[in-house]
């Protein structure tokens, strides 16, 4: 990385965790019963809007991204009151999923491949074998293509919106970070806006070995990437008034710990996942890009990578023992834990949505359909399988 970076050390020593990997060892959890659906294809260019089903079910949606090889798909899904799934359309993103060498349940292992958009009702999907971004209008279930752009680098692994102002995290080559500004309902790339990081484009495996996540702090005034083994860092940068990103960044060192994704939990504070030490942290974001920790919990799971969040609420997968950790957010964002509940094999990204959770799990291309109550308890109602999915990362809800 550039010397000019400024750099702060938390270390914590601990031992780098594949979460793409060790899960398919993992025991099969005992999850609702699994339904398979067949698959709808619709072109973006000519599905119509969806028209709503009898049995509760409109216009909410969650999308999967499969990042399949052969072709990368959206695949929506209308949301009924109850929180059940019922397909509706897939959608072809125009470009290739990628594999991240040694990757085998997420093969971007990332987190926020596929990102909702809400103020502009757009949805971004990466095309990690393509080098692309497609970006497809919202109309409740139903999607249309609009565009497809160059990421600004090579295998886009992750999107964080803000406003006008959209990033795209790219992993290989020494990874960069690439912005866009929104414009009627298209991305306008800036080729200012790119920043390489300098990451060891030789570490291996791969899968560990690239950065994470890019996400904006809640206020939208700086900018953070995880870097995962190949540095364990936490990136931020300062963003001006118009989204342009500082030449450096402010790099938060932790040694061992396997930095992987994130979730805002406020103006300038994150819940992170480090997969080194399969652990949940929270922490403050100095308006220098410090990081101050203001609580941590260990879940005692393998390979907890992933996070979402659904009000004071935070769920962690680990994709290793095939669960989803609670926890809720207390005062000074202090953790307490609310136990585990069982997954279908190869936990990975989730989506929190009304007072439901959908976890996407990487084994077989499983979503796993879940209601939240106010205690945090997660109890199963259903789940879906997704075509070509298998491996797929990226999920989100309208």
């Amino acid at each position: 990385m550039s010397k000019s970076f400024r750099r702060t050390s938390l270390s914590v020593a601990a031992v780098a965790t594949g979460c793409a990997a060790i899960a398919v060892t993992a025991v099969p959890a005992n999850a609702a019963t699994t339904t398979t659906t067949t698959t709808t294809t619709a072109t973006a260019a000519t599905a119509g809007a969806a028209t709503s089903a009898d049995n509760g079910y409109g216009s909410h949606a969650v999308f999967v991204q499969t990042d399949n090889t052969a072709g990368n798909q959206v695949v929506s899904y209308q949301r009924a009151a109850d929180g059940t799934l019922k397909l509706a359309h897939t959608y072809a993103t125009g470009g290739l999923g990628g594999v991240l060498t040694g990757s085998a349940v997420d093969h971007t292992a990332s987190q926020g491949a596929l990102t909702y958009d809400a103020e502009h009702h757009l949805l971004y999907a990466v095309n990690a074998g393509s080098n692309t971004v497609s970006v497809f209008a919202v109309h409740g279930t139903a999607l249309t293509l609009e565009q497809v752009v160059s990421s600004g680098g090579t295998f886009p692994v992750s999107v964080a919106v803000h406003r006008d102002v959209v990033y795209v995290l790219n992993a290989a080559d020494g990874a960069s970070v690439q912005g866009y500004r929104v414009s009627h309902g298209r991305l306008q790339l800036r080729t200012d806006w790119n920043r390489p990081l300098g990451l060891d484009a030789t570490g291996t495996p791969q899968f560990t070995h690239t950065p994470g996540q890019v996400g904006f702090t809640g206020d939208g005034r700086q900018l953070v990437v995880t870097t995962k083994a190949a540095s364990n860092d936490v990136l931020v940068y300062r963003l001006g008034h118009d989204g342009a990103p500082a030449q450096s960044p402010t790099v938060n060192s932790f040694p061992g710990t396997v930095p992987f994704a994130f979730v805002n939990t406020g103006r300038d504070q994150i819940a992170l996942v480090q997969a080194g030490t399969n652990s949940v942290l929270t922490y403050r974001v100095g308006a220098d890009g410090t990081l101050t920790q203001q609580s941590a919990y260990a879940t005692g799971q393998a390979a907890t990578c992933w996070i979402a969040r659904a009000g004071d609420l935070l769920f962690a997968s680990n994709a290793g023992s095939a669960t989803e950790t609670g926890l809720r957010l207390g005062t000074h964002d202090a953790l307490t834990g609310l136990g585990t509940t069982k997954t279908d094999m190869g936990t990975v990204d989730a989506a929190a949505a009304g007072h439901n959770l959908y976890v996407q799990t990487g084994a077989t291309g499983i979503v796993d359909e879940y209601s939240i109550a106010p205690n945090g308890t997660l109890t199963a109602i259903g789940s879906v399988t997704v075509a070509g999915a298998a491996g797929g990362e990226g999920i989100a809800a309208n």
